[in-house]
């Protein structure tokens, strides 16, 4: 699940959707965003960010999607749990094992 960002999901659809539509009738994709962007109220480069998101979302633009960038983040943070438990297991066993070993003299 992504966290919630700053601006409703359906404006950063709706920036987008326009900046995809109108591309064409603008010098470039940039003069496109910081026209949008400014009638929007979010700075340019904010926009740009959803634009490529978007489009490596549809597969337009090579990369991670959304949705395997955040597989990938549990992902990572699962094997961080694990691995913490794993140190944690061999200490408790190096730890039994000594005293295991270690037997009192009578």
């Amino acid at each position: 699940m992504t966290r919630p960002g700053r601006y409703p999901q359906e404006l950063w659809e709706r920036a987008v959707r326009l900046v995809l539509d109108h591309q064409d009738e603008h010098a470039s994709q940039w003069a496109a965003i910081t026209s949008i962007a400014h009638k929007f109220g979010v700075s340019a480069e904010t926009l740009r960010k959803w634009v490529r998101s978007a489009e490596t979302d549809d597969g337009l633009r090579p990369g991670l999607t959304s949705d395997e960038r955040e597989r990938l983040r549990t992902l990572e943070r699962e094997n961080r749990e694990l691995r913490r438990a794993n140190e944690i297991l061999k200490s408790a066993a190096a730890f039994f094992g000594a005293e295991l070993g270690r037997r009192p003299s009578r």
